[in-house]
């Protein structure tokens, strides 16, 4: 097959790169805002560059990928649903609730294929994590405990269009929440600080955030995020029931040390970012999208799944400048699941 890779920045460059490589892709054609990026990569791959983004759909494509900046992911869906291409594009859909909904709504109507990069979900330890929920293994799940850390902040241009802390970095855990304990948030409570640095400030975000939610079966989560984790690349997930314990992303490079007698050591070589740490669930998320283009499986994690992540997102950024607590039901987009138990 032949996919279109809109977008050849740091994630987009990873992506080229997999399916580059994959058995079942004949080639890709690539493109960016930087034409000469998107030139060097595919001298470097053997594949072909565009001028543009018409190119990519007048030149035939089976897929796109979308990795562009966040602003221009919406407009690209639709017009990929309208080719009738199906789409893979990396998390957000859109930076607001309407422009998710009415992206969405093009590719229903179009009756494509939308799958949305949140790659955690390929991770071994997260999905071990689900395992360990949905067979009971941790009894009545009472708390969860999760935690992402940047080691440094990105550019201040990324900020500007990132949509801010809780929308761009929290809403990957938001997505895990949901995904590993098959339960919905009712409600959140949420603040943040923008004591570090300016750049955050001067987008009008915060580089550090917290936020408690109450899941539909009364589970309360913790998550936690920052831009300023020194120590290295930090993201884990603690699960807490009436029988067990168990912990996502704890290893011989996290970045924590014990201040116990006998604790473990700081880590040698902490993770770095999320492209060392995620790299395979990169990959294994992508050779995914091919089996879900080529008919061989379901989509993993499709548009409306990415909307209710964000609903949480949005319900935080409510929540924090308001400072009060919010019910997800004041915040449009809401999908039925069935009451009876967590969702599959």
């Amino acid at each position: 097959m032949r996919i279109g890779v809109i977008g050849t920045g740091r994630i987009g460059t990873v992506h080229a790169h997999t399916l580059s490589r994959h058995r079942d892709v004949g080639s890709l054609i690539l493109t960016d805002a930087d034409g000469a990026r998107a030139q060097e990569l595919a001298q470097r791959l053997g594949e072909t560059a565009a001028p543009g983004v018409d190119e990519i759909f007048r030149w035939g494509v089976d897929a796109v990928v979308i990795t562009t900046a966040a602003p221009a992911h919406a407009e690209l869906i639709g017009r990929a649903a309208r080719s009738g291409l199906p789409v893979f594009c990396e998390k957000p859909i859109a930076l607001d609730l309407p422009g998710t909904l009415q992206a969405i709504a093009e590719v229903e109507a179009a009756g494509t294929v939308l799958q949305m990069g949140f790659q955690r979900r390929f991770d071994p330890g997260y999905a071990g994590a689900r395992e360990a929920v949905r067979s009971g293994r941790l009894g009545r799940l009472h708390t969860v405990r999760a935690v992402t850390g940047d080691r440094e902040p990105p550019p201040a241009a990324y900020l500007a269009a990132s949509g801010g802390l809780f929308r761009d970095t929290l809403i990957h855990d938001f997505d895990l929440l949901r995904w590993v304990t098959g339960r919905e948030a009712v409600e959140v409570y949420a603040t943040g600080s923008d004591a570090g640095p300016p750049a955050s400030r001067a987008a009008g975000d915060v580089d550090t955030g917290a936020a408690l939610l109450t899941l539909d079966d009364g589970t309360l989560a913790t998550l936690t995020a920052t831009r300023l984790n020194g120590a290295g690349y930090d993201v884990r997930m603690e699960l807490a029931g009436e029988r067990d314990q168990i912990v996502v992303g704890l290893g011989d490079r996290t970045p924590i040390a014990s201040t116990e007698p006998t604790g473990p050591p700081a880590a040698d070589a902490p993770w770095t970012g999320f492209v060392e740490r995620f790299g395979p669930a990169y990959e294994a998320e992508l050779g995914a999208f091919v089996e879900v283009v080529r008919g061989e499986r379901a989509n993993p994690c499709d548009g409306r799944e990415a909307l209710q992540a964000l609903r949480i997102a949005e319900a935080c950024e409510l929540s924090r400048h308001a400072h009060r607590p919010v019910r997800l039901a004041e915040v449009p987009g809401a999908v039925e699941f069935a009451p009876a138990g967590p969702r599959l």
